[in-house]
């Protein structure tokens, strides 16, 4: 492995930081947010009576998580799937993001600090 394959792991690395940080930043993203926010309150606009009902309301709820998250999990990948600390720390980045009051700020203060993060990994890969 010569310094094209380090080059093209940190460009590919970048690449994937510069997208989870701006789909951090859309509007999609924060209303899967608000969504997964408050699954009372999810249940209580959504409800739907009997088993189908509640299977439909359980989809829905995983498609907003799922949209809500997606890149993030996306992240492991960069990080190491096997890493415990990165997987950790994305586990508790999620848990303060929906926790948290003012989590919709810190999403837009990641999205920011993503897209820092890959444009130097793209800086250092050309």
């Amino acid at each position: 492995m010569g310094v094209s394959a380090g080059r093209c792991r940190h460009g590919d690395g970048g690449l994937l930081l510069l997208a989870a940080g701006v789909y951090q930043l859309t509007p999609i993203k924060h209303a899967c947010l608000r969504h997964c926010r408050s699954p009372l309150a999810f249940l209580g606009h959504h409800w739907r009576q009997g088993a189908r009902g509640a299977l439909r309301m359980g989809l829905l709820h995983g498609a907003f998580c799922v949209g809500c998250c997606w890149f993030l999990m996306g992240l492991m990948f960069f990080g190491g799937v096997m890493n415990l600390y990165w997987v950790a720390g994305l586990a508790l980045f999620v848990l303060f993001e929906r926790t948290v009051p003012a989590g919709h700020w810190l999403g837009y203060a990641t999205g920011v600090a993503l897209l820092v993060w890959g444009a130097g990994m793209l800086a250092l890969a050309f």
